[in-house]
């Protein structure tokens, strides 16, 4: 069972993305900020991450990128998940070291598709739709 790590610090968005991968399967680990995503990702080993961008502590953005710049956890997918929908958010996640961008509201089927992209080593179709 694909084990994801679910980085999100609203409660409510997390329960509700938590619910609907446990009934697809995945195996769900959490993260509330930037620093425990960062952590998170080097002590669970996750198969793939899901990362809001808006986070305290430290932004998902920087956390991406240490996730990326550590050898042990920089092949582990990393998709941002924002509200921000606006011009260049897409170009700066990717720049930051995401795989993938997704908006929110999520989209689940969506996401899911882009999670089985990057678990089966598809290149990830990007963007929002």
């Amino acid at each position: 069972m694909p084990k994801v790590l679910l980085v999100e610090d609203h409660p409510e968005n997390r329960d509700m993305l938590s619910r609907r991968l446990l009934r697809r399967g995945f195996e769900v680990v959490f993260a509330v900020d930037g620093a425990e995503a960062v952590s998170g990702a080097r002590e669970q080993m996750p198969d793939v991450v899901l990362m809001d961008l808006s986070l305290p502590v430290i932004d998902g953005w920087e956390a991406t990128r240490r996730i990326k710049a550590d050898p042990a956890t920089r092949a582990i997918p990393v998709i941002a998940l924002s509200a921000h929908a606006m011009a260049g958010d897409r170009d700066k996640a990717l720049a930051a070291g995401c795989d993938d961008y997704d908006t929110k509201p999520v989209d689940f089927p969506r996401l899911l598709g882009k999670i089985d992209a990057l678990l089966n080593g598809a290149v990830p179709s990007g963007g929002a739709g």
